[in-house]
């Protein structure tokens, strides 16, 4: 593939991603959708269009999902939606995105996996980021979302070590999400009482499903095999960082000095880790 179309791909798919956090705020800080219906549109949206794809493409599936991992996807998708609830855009993308990589390393660690000093040291920088961003004050995102926002990464963070190595990584999330849907839709049935949507919120959620997540999983698998492992993971520390631009410039958040020097340390931590990892291991990990 030409080096071009990689570096396109490769930031659509970033852009998409870091999207996903910008809609959800969008929607639920006006009010227009409640957190449930959310999560029940875009994964249920997400769905259709994977399968659609995966029906139009020539190559044959080699994967159809599983239910542990829908049942992580459903987890990650639900928290997610109910976090950005309360909120702050740049805050939540810089939380899940070290929740989802934290996990990751973590397990590898409980399975044996060995790390050098140097990655022994981004993960202490990273850490001390996260407890920066969350520790009581002013400026502090709340902590009950942040929880809620923690949960969502790693619940993602499994969800992407299930699907390490996939033979068909396109056909399994195609039908995680065909699994996940109808979990979506009984969300909104345990929380009938806050059941809200108009027209701009059922636009932010597929907006959401379809482009963001659906359409930003094909062009990611697309952009992947022109990737080496270190680059593609490298490539993730740019999603919190436009998430959280994007944020200041659409939804008028505030650049905070606590969001800077925790944003700094939790990426910069997660780069000294990932980056040196060979074996591709976080290099599907995309929110």
């Amino acid at each position: 593939m030409p080096l071009f179309h990689v570096v396109v791909l490769t930031s659509l798919a970033m852009l998409a991603f870091a999207a996903n956090s910008l809609l959800c705020r969008m929607a639920l800080q006006s009010q227009a959708i409640d957190a449930a219906s959310f999560t029940a549109v875009r994964l249920v949206s997400g769905a259709l269009i994977l399968a659609l794809v995966v029906r139009l493409r020539r190559a044959p599936a080699a994967g159809v999902g599983n239910w542990w991992s829908a049942w992580m996807l459903f987890a990650y998708a639900a928290a997610f939606s109910l976090a950005y609830v309360s909120l702050p855009a740049g805050a939540g993308a810089l939380i899940l995105f070290g929740a989802v990589q934290a996990t990751m390393v973590g397990v590898g660690l409980w399975r044996g996996e060995r790390l050098a000093l140097r990655q022994w040291a981004g993960l202490l920088l990273a850490l001390t980021g996260l407890v920066v961003l969350l520790r009581p004050g002013l400026s502090a995102p709340p902590w009950r979302a942040s929880l809620l926002m923690l949960v969502a990464g790693m619940a993602w963070g499994v969800y992407s070590l299930r699907g390490k190595g996939a033979a068909d990584p396109m056909g399994v999330t195609a039908g995680n999400f065909l699994r996940a849907a109808p979990l979506a839709l009984l969300l909104p049935a345990l929380m009938p009482s806050q059941i809200s949507m108009n027209a701009a919120g059922l636009a932010y959620a597929l907006c959401s499903g379809v482009l963001t997540s659906g359409l930003g999983y094909v062009v990611w698998y697309a952009a992947l095999p022109g990737l080496k492992a270190g680059t593609a993971a490298s490539v993730q520390l740019s999603v919190p960082l436009l998430a959280a631009i994007g944020a200041v410039l659409l939804l008028d958040e505030a650049w905070t000095l606590r969001l800077t020097l925790a944003g700094g340390a939790i990426l910069g931590g997660i780069a000294l880790v990932v980056v040196s990892l060979s074996g591709g291991k976080n290099a599907s990990s995309k929110a």
